[in-house]
């Protein structure tokens, strides 16, 4: 399969940087139309030869490299009077000759090959960095997004220099290669301007999500675009942390890494989806679909040493695949296709490989072999491989990237090959984000002292907050079905069979309504599955429905499904149009007085608190049990009082007639999902339960965690806590006060100047 799109490449499009396979000729930047930025990557330096040359190695093409070599040293030049992208110039041309040279200098010391070579190719390396440099000239070091190889960035004759704003992993994926640079020539100046670049964007992260957004301005730092995922246009930048950790040896890079990490995976993680949130409010998410570049993921995982939730997203990844022949640029959660190209992408084979080597479990040949067959089927075509238009249809596009060449047979040679079939040990390299090979020893390769350790006084190295090891991966999963384990719910919600049309025997009960729905009822679950209805949990509580009707038990199950899912759709548009606006509770107690308003969410059930102009005001006390889904054993204390119970294990109308029993005059439900807000999570109606709730006479609001948090903790040290629930904050002056402070005042004059002196604050 190299063979058959490097040959093509090199008898129909060399010396130009890529190739047309459906046109059998190569794609000369200014002679086509214009793709708008895809074309930033060329630059007339024979991309896709260079992009290649340590695949080559790799594969035990060493003779072919070598005429390769001879070929990049005579024909490709780097002064052209041409605007390219700095980010792709940076991991394709560079990353290129610096693998390149780094399988040079190991077949020289093998003593049979490339004995001619005398770093030219790092010589054309140290060349094309200098290229780069000017982009680096920013007050806050970001690099311009685009740079005129010959004339820089400055002046008219540039074509460029304009730009205000760029991507984090444009600006964040220089490190490994300018580092590299720096240790194979001794020149520190590059490694200098890709560590301040990195400072710059730790120090612009988001203080209390620890994400980054998708697109800052150069100048300013300032956020242009907010949101946060582990896809198109940061993805790398997560990657270049760690794995400048392991190729330097730098613990601040790993450091930053593991604070970054654990926040994707309490925001972005919704195994086996990673969903875009928004930084300021990460409980938010910022759109309902997933691009395909985050399949680099689980690869990524796998060397964090986090391999659970890399074996969950992969196989979702997998059976997309399988449903679509290969991944769509982008997906929605459901797993339908969002936009429906694939430019041969190598990042799902790049996690693929990684898994196998984490686990050693044969399934993920089988997903190798999906990826081959599927490769050969419908990309491949007379003049090399063509990527797909849109993978509905199968038709193609006159494309054959160059990193299909760099990553995609790397990937696929490693994850079926034995060690005799190496020429090198790969373990002695790091991959960089195009797959190109730096060997580990430059993390013991002299370098100027001169380079700053970038630390400043507040980033003490914390062991505390990461693992210095990967996990023994045998230790992990002693029981060799574990994988398949986690693997099985998931390929249940996504599948890409034929619907088999058989009536199941048996199914004569009348199908499920939307409306009789209840989530903690086993009966209505097992029902759900039978019509090919699975749940997703998301992080903030909410549940996501997918059906797929090739998982129903017969073709009627299937149409039931369907009509369960247009039910519940219009049950759910319904329940958004009559939503109610968010209620308040007010702490009207000592010492408070009504200046701390939390924001409540209102039930569907119970009284109405925008039909009431006082509200209701009561002291609390919490329920016993606190997750009130059983006969309250504290009913003496809750008698007269707002119950404080917390949400999950049953539903909530349950909670309520177990308080409302009890004689509670009300109920507030606390969020049990730690570190959740009103601030970043969208506020929602407590539902019913899918019978009449008449029978609820009293009011109940919903508090997230943060908001609970301080009406418990007032409880604990107040021990006397009255609040006021009402659609809305009532006055916070003298008008509250009267009726908290009389017990304290003997006559009314005193009391007045007591309250409006506490009221000023004083």
């Amino acid at each position: 399969m190299f063979d058959h799109a490097y040959q093509n490449y090199m008898d129909h499009a060399y010396p130009a940087d890529e190739l047309m396979p459906l046109t059998c000729r190569g794609r000369v930047r200014g002679l086509e139309p214009s793709r708008g930025d895809v074309d930033d990557a060329l630059g007339k330096f024979s991309l896709t030869l260079i992009d290649t040359l340590d695949t080559l190695v790799l594969l035990n093409k060493t003779t072919e490299f070598e005429a390769a070599v001879r070929r990049v040293l005579s024909d490709v030049r780097l002064d052209n009077d041409i605007v390219v992208s700095v980010f792709e110039t940076n991991i394709r041309v560079l990353g290129g000759l610096l693998g390149g040279h780094s399988m040079a200098v190991m077949l020289k010391e093998g003593g049979q090959h490339m004995q001619w070579y005398q770093d030219e190719l790092l010589h054309m390396a140290k060349d094309l960095g200098l290229r780069l440099l000017p982009a680096f000239n920013t007050s806050s070091g970001l690099p311009y997004p685009r740079v005129n190889l010959k004339y820089g960035v400055r002046g008219p004759e540039t074509r460029t220099g304009t730009e205000t704003d760029t991507c984090t992993a444009c600006a964040g994926t220089i490190i490994l290669e300018f580092a590299a640079l720096s240790r194979f020539t001794g020149d520190p100046v590059f490694e200098a301007h890709a560590r301040r670049a990195l400072d710059f964007l730790w120090e612009k992260r988001q203080r209390n999500s620890n994400l980054v957004g998708t697109t800052i301005n150069i100048h300013s730092g300032e956020w242009v675009r907010r949101d946060s995922g582990v896809g198109a246009g940061i993805d790398s930048y997560y990657e270049y942390l760690l794995k400048a950790y392991i190729l330097l040896g730098d613990d601040l890079f790993l450091e930053r890494f593991n604070i970054h990490y654990a926040s994707i995976m309490k925001y972005i993680s919704q195994p086996p989806l990673l969903l875009d949130v928004h930084i300021h409010k990460p409980l938010l998410p910022a759109r309902t679909w997933m691009d395909s570049l985050l399949a680099f993921f689980p690869g990524l995982q796998v060397l964090k040493g986090d391999i659970r939730p890399a074996i969950e997203t992969h196989e979702m990844l997998y059976q997309v695949t399988k449903k679509h022949n290969f991944l769509p640029e982008a997906f929605t959660t459901d797993f339908r296709v969002h936009w429906a190209q694939h430019p041969l992408r190598p990042e799902f084979a790049e996690s693929t490989y990684f898994l196998y080597k984490a686990t050693g479990d044969p399934y993920y040949l089988e997903a190798g072999r999906t990826i081959l067959d599927n490769l050969n089927r419908f990309a491949r075509v007379p003049c090399g491989f063509a990527a797909m238009k849109d993978v509905r249809t199968g038709s193609h596009e006159d494309r054959m990237d160059s990193f299909f060449l760099a990553e995609m047979f790397k990937y696929l040679f490693l994850l079926f090959a034995e060690a005799e079939d190496l020429p090198f040990d790969v373990e002695d390299y790091i991959f960089t984000t195009e797959a190109h090979l730096l060997p580990l020893s430059l993390s013991t390769a002299p370098h100027s002292s001169s380079i700053p350790s970038n630390r400043t006084s507040e980033e003490e190295l914390d062991d505390s907050n990461f693992d210095w090891t990967c996990p023994n991966t045998r230790l992990l999963f002693p029981d060799p079905a574990y994988p398949g384990n986690l693997r099985d719910p998931i390929r249940s919600a996504v599948d890409k069979s034929c619907p088999r049309f058989t009536r199941e025997p048996g199914m004569g009960r009348p199908p499920l309504r939307a409306q009789d729905f209840m989530a903690n009822n086993p009966e209505h679950l097992e029902l759900l599955r039978r019509m090919g209805v699975s749940l997703i949990h998301l992080k903030d509580g909410r549940v996501q429905l997918v059906q797929h009707a090739t998982q129903a038990v017969s073709a009627v199950a299937a149409e039931d499904g369907v009509r369960f899912m247009q039910e519940m759709m219009e049950l759910s548009s319904q329940q958004q149009k009559e939503q109610l606006p968010p209620r308040a509770i007010q702490i009207v107690s000592h010492p408070f007085f009504g200046r701390v308003v939390l924001t409540a969410g209102p039930a569907q059930f119970g009284t109405d608190l925008s039909k009431s102009s006082t509200g209701l005001r009561g002291f609390v006390t919490v329920a016993e049990p606190y997750s009130g889904c059983a006969e309250i054993t504290n009913a003496e204390y809750v008698r007269g009082h707002i119950a404080l119970l917390q949400r999950g294990q049953c539903m909530f109308a349950e909670k309520a007639r177990h308080i409302q029993k009890a004689g509670a005059i009300g109920g507030i439900v606390i969020d049990d999902n730690e570190g959740s807000s009103s601030d970043t999570a969208p506020l929602f109606q407590m539902a019913g339960d899918g019978r009449s709730t008449d029978d609820i006479t009293m009011p109940l609001l919903f508090l997230f965690h943060k908001e609970g948090n301080i009406l418990l903790e007032a409880l604990k040290e107040y021990r006397e806590v009255e609040v006021l629930l009402s659609d809305k904050a009532r006055d916070r002056g003298v008008t509250l006060l009267p009726h908290i402070c009389l017990p304290k005042c003997y006559n009314s004059s005193l009391c007045f100047t007591y309250l409006t002196h506490d009221t000023a604050g004083q």
